[in-house]
């Protein structure tokens, strides 16, 4: 994965004038103690960062949907901790909720949640400058502890080398299918792009009606587009990024995308919309998508039988070399610089992540943390749902091609206006690619990125 990096914090810029106020310190007397501990008067700089006065009181806590279980067991098992859970977006599909509201906290002096989540890997982007997110390896949690999260899992969350965020979990894509259905229809799970294209040829003519995949989501490019090495949304530096949506690697993939759409055997629905659900819930033959969407899509949403989803590696394109494949969400964690609970927020904060109470038996995507990870893996194959074990989660993991960033903008955000009403007005994905690339220069430019093209 790219490192997200961000330009230098206001905190790191104002390095001179605190060593000025270090310094004013030793000659005047009269100035509080606490006052020559931090940046302004009343704060304290410790792990990294100007503290606010700690006191007690309620931790609050800002949680999306899927996340407000994880709260709740914190609170059950943790009766003594004062919490107040609060429910929002998790600024999906880019919705910049959390940083519309942290720039009015900025303004008005209150407000701050002491941990959030969040469905982005992109919030370091605005929060480090923002003064928002709180260095997380500088002293709040131990190398112990970050030093068992997946391999490049924080990179999304550091920022010149300090973490300020963790990964909630990993969603590297795979290759979800129907095994009773394969078998039944004498199909062969496919390994390459090319051998998946050509089955889902051959399911719009024998089995018409059934899917190969669906390409109504927002997060599309991230399964499809990502997978196969698209160069449009490459981070190449604090502010800088690189756009290319009409190479080969992306052209490739646009034009079996619109094989598919033309010939019905992929859906332009949404696998969380009402029609999907409706009509086409029980014609899934085979679907690319996140680790996730084991639990939330096939099992909740679709609500498809026991023993009958099985996973498999994301196929490959001939001849491509190194693995590759995308990545959706994930999400992840931040602990407020503002916090006044701080002993309170780190300990959420770092249960909500490790813990196996949660996220080893409780969370629905693939955790972050691998000791936390091993324990899922092995609760999804006892819970007897799945037809296949899910190890192909395990080397996906490492395969998310680490050439599309997480920057500012949000690439949902633009497929889903962009893009998306195009693929309803029968319009091929070959033909938008163009307009695709100009609405990311126009949003990275707007966001203050240099850009390459």
């Amino acid at each position: 994965m790219t490192v997200n990096q961000s330009s230098p914090s206001p905190k790191r810029a104002l390095g001179g004038k605190r060593a000025a106020s270090l310094a004013g310190c030793a000659v005047t007397v009269l100035l509080t103690v606490t006052a020559c501990g931090g940046d302004t008067a009343g704060t304290t700089t410790k792990d990294g960062f100007a503290q606010a006065p700690q006191k007690d009181g309620a931790l609050t806590v800002w949680v999306d949907a899927t996340r407000m279980d994880a709260a709740k067991l914190y609170q059950k098992l943790h009766p003594e901790v004062k919490l107040d859970i609060v429910s929002y977006d998790g600024d999906a599909n880019g919705s910049n909720y959390l940083q519309t509201k942290v720039q009015l906290f900025n303004r008005t002096g209150k407000g701050w949640p002491d941990v959030v989540f969040s469905s982005q890997n992109n919030e370091t982007s605005w929060a480090v400058d923002a003064g928002f997110a709180a260095p997380l390896n500088k002293g709040l949690v131990p190398e112990s502890t970050l030093g068992k999260f997946a391999k490049g899992a924080n990179d999304v969350c550091t920022v010149d080398g300090t973490v300020y965020c963790l990964r909630n979990d990993l969603s590297q894509a795979v290759l979800w299918y129907n095994a009773p259905l394969m078998k039944k229809f004498g199909y062969t799970v496919p390994t390459t792009w090319e051998e998946y294209q050509k089955l889902g040829t051959r399911v719009a003519k024998e089995h018409p009606g059934y899917l190969v995949g669906d390409a109504g989501d927002s997060f599309t490019p991230e399964i499809y587009l990502w997978a196969s090495k698209c160069g449009a949304n490459h981070i190449t530096g604090p502010k800088s990024v690189s756009v290319n949506t009409t190479s080969e690697s992306c052209t490739r993939m646009a034009k079996l995308l619109d094989v598919l759409i033309k010939n019905k055997s992929m859906s332009i629905s949404g696998v969380f919309s009402t029609d999907f659900g409706k009509n086409q819930a029980d014609k899934v033959l085979l679907m690319p998508g996140p680790a996730w969407f084991g639990g939330a899509v096939f099992k909740d949403t679709l609500k498809v039988p026991a023993r009958q989803i099985a996973v498999a590696p994301i196929p490959q394109w001939q001849g491509d070399g190194a693995p590759s494949t995308g990545n959706v969400g994930g999400g992840t964690w931040l602990l407020s610089q503002h916090s006044t609970h701080l002993k309170a927020a780190t300990d959420f904060l770092t249960w909500v992540t490790t813990d196996n109470a949660y996220q080893g038996e409780k969370a629905p995507g693939f955790p972050a943390y691998a000791p936390a990870a091993e324990a899922w893996l092995k609760g999804q194959d006892a819970s007897g749902y799945f037809a296949s074990d899910l190890s192909a989660l395990s080397a996906a993991s490492s395969h998310v091609w680490p050439e599309w960033g997480s920057g500012q903008f949000s690439q949902e955000a633009i497929w889903a206006s962009t893009v998306k009403p195009g693929l309803t007005q029968g319009k091929s994905i070959v033909s938008m690619l163009p307009a695709w690339q100009d609405s990311i220069v126009q949003h990275a430019k707007s966001n203050g990125y240099k850009v390459e093209q």
